[in-house]
């Protein structure tokens, strides 16, 4: 199953990363303690929308494009959840041969 909260974890630290920072230095510009800051990064917390908010400004993003990080990152996530579908021929297109 998809969680929301793993996947905005995961967009959080990559960006993070992708910018050179450490947890202490985001956590210290976005106000939020340091061990909260990784259990959201973690996915163990859920943000909420204030929280994400200050996060995001924090690395210099707007929420929007964090948002937007994180739905690719979902729509990714179920297209490789995704069960693959056989194609199946119909009762009607098979036709059965009486025996002789």
């Amino acid at each position: 199953m998809i969680l929301l909260r793993h996947e905005l974890g995961d967009v959080l630290r990559e960006q993070r990363q992708v910018q050179g920072r450490t947890l202490r230095d985001v956590s210290a510009s976005a106000k939020v303690s340091l061990g909260y800051l990784s259990e959201i990064e973690r996915g163990e917390k859920e943000a909420s929308s204030e929280m994400l908010a200050a996060i995001s400004t924090a690395l210099g993003l707007d929420l929007s494009e964090t948002l937007d990080l994180v739905t690719r990152k979902v729509a990714h996530a179920e297209a490789i959840a995704a069960p693959v579908r056989l194609p199946v021929a119909s009762a009607t297109a098979a036709q059965v041969v009486p025996a002789a």
